[in-house]
């Protein structure tokens, strides 16, 4: 099995991984960390879908997409830091003053979890970040400790996940999501830029 990931740019493919299944809904499209929360409440329908497209237009879009034999079968948000919640975000606090990407949001499609899309996705974001210049790429996934979480809330990625591709906790946050802490997970670029 071949897992190709690429920058999200086509937004058929990510309204298919984190589109509403409702149209009309306001809800996902991953907007609640990338835009504003006014902006974020306001949007409905398709406004909603318009601005998503929009998003796919920018450089960078708003995170990467795996596909396996041609099918987006996974996402992940990602994202600059400044450009995101992130960055204003009381709850998970900044290590440093350097110019990171986040990585927030994991999605797989039923039918394709438990195959490495997620070890997947987590390499590809990695690999773009570090391509864009990004001298840090960082996450705020759960501290489950192996525990099982609520699939639903999942979508943080788990500490162990983080770990497997080289992230270290850089953190402890105020953020806690599904009764679990949520940490501050670090992978330096520079050092793997110069290799």
């Amino acid at each position: 099995m071949s897992i190709d990931v690429r920058p999200a740019t086509v937004f058929d493919d990510v309204a298919t991984l984190v589109g509403p299944k409702k149209p009309t809904s306001n809800v996902c499209f991953c907007l609640s960390y990338r835009i504003g929360n006014k902006e974020n409440v306001a949007l409905k329908g398709e406004a909603r879908a318009k601005r998503v497209r929009e998003l796919c237009e920018y450089d960078p879009p708003p995170g990467v997409i795996a596909y396996l034999d041609g099918e987006p079968v996974g996402w992940a948000a990602l994202h600059p830091r400044r450009d995101t919640s992130f960055a204003r975000n009381r709850l998970i606090p900044h290590v440093d003053e350097l110019d990171v990407w986040s990585l927030w949001c994991f999605r797989v499609r039923p039918g394709y979890r438990k195959q490495g899309v997620s070890h997947a996705l987590i390499e590809g974001a990695v690999a773009y970040a570090r391509e864009r210049g990004a001298p840090a790429i960082e996450g705020y996934p759960v501290d489950n400790d192996g525990a099982k979480v609520n699939l639903t809330m999942a979508y943080v990625g788990t500490r162990a996940l983080f770990e497997s591709a080289g992230f270290e906790m850089a953190a402890e946050t105020g953020s806690v999501l599904d009764g679990f802490p949520r940490v501050l997970m670090r992978l330096d670029l520079t050092d793997s830029r110069d290799s």
